[in-house]
């Protein structure tokens, strides 16, 4: 890594691989717990594997990073020619990762700048790029992290999910919002706020709900220049049949990314998770 300043996220931004390679941003994975098993997300288990085992009602949790490991990508990073690093991640509402970056910071060779975005998936993504972007131009550490938190703040991000189980299960939602979904037999839509998910809308058919997520999309998208990015979980024809109206629904839209979630916010989503992430340039 050649440029000044470089760039550290984690597994869940769910960047498409080509898009890391051209930024140079790298990624330390988050683990699902499978049974016993410990598998690295993006490399050792498969969302199939995982939507498999979450319809089997197989015990699945996750689990942060270790400071180790953190402290390794950061060692590789500083040797590879780095003088300064921006290691941006998940929401620490919703994860450790956050904290064991802060951790190996403190070690590391070369400056690092730990920044809870407040974001998941291309949510953190597109901070992670934002990020980037200023890095390759020649700009600091300071530069890249307000690059970063600006593209945090304008970015929302919506979910419909088939249940809210799995979000029960894994204490990223409210007991009483979960069983309320379940007894009234709504389809729930949820939103990211201030760095935790939260049940933002029950509607009474997925049908409907998907309908409201693309409206939620485009209303937010409005017609300034905007990146989008629309994830799913085991449901890719309806993914790429959102991302299609979308597409002829905003008329500023520059990026357009469909992508399978990773096991990470899949086992705690379950299958048929649509997403949709407004970033407007």
């Amino acid at each position: 890594m050649s440029r000044h300043v470089a760039i550290v996220t984690d597994s869940t931004a769910y960047l498409p691989q080509r898009t890391m390679e051209r930024h140079g941003i790298t990624a330390v994975p988050l683990t699902v717990v499978l049974g016993d098993q410990a598998l690295e997300e993006g490399s050792e288990i498969s969302t199939r594997s995982l939507a498999q085992a979450l319809q089997k009602r197989r015990p699945v949790t996750t689990s942060r990073p270790s400071p180790q490991y953190f402290a390794e990508t950061y060692r590789r990073v500083a040797e590879s020619g780095a003088t300064g690093i921006v290691s941006l991640h998940l929401s620490a509402e919703l994860s450790g990762t956050y904290d064991a970056a802060v951790v190996a910071a403190r070690e590391a060779p070369v400056p690092v700048r730990v920044v809870d975005t407040g974001m998941v998936a291309m949510a953190l993504g597109f901070c992670a790029v934002a990020a980037a972007e200023i890095a390759e131009t020649g700009g600091t550490v300071d530069e890249a992290v307000t690059a970063a938190e600006k593209r945090a703040a304008g970015t929302s991000a919506y979910f419909y999910v088939d249940t809210l189980e799995y979000l029960r299960r894994g204490g990223r939602i409210g007991t009483a919002q979960a069983l309320l979904g379940s007894a009234l037999a709504v389809k729930p839509l949820l939103q990211l706020d201030a760095g935790r998910i939260d049940l933002l809308e029950k509607v009474r058919t997925a049908s409907k709900a998907i309908a409201r997520l693309e409206e939620l999309g485009a209303d937010r998208a409005g017609s300034a220049p905007v990146d989008i990015a629309v994830h799913h979980l085991a449901a890719p024809d309806r993914a790429s049949a959102l991302a299609d109206r979308l597409r002829s629904r905003v008329p500023g839209l520059v990026d357009l990314y469909v992508s399978e979630v990773g096991a990470v916010i899949g086992a705690h989503t379950g299958p048929g998770l649509l997403g949709v992430v407004v970033s407007p340039r």
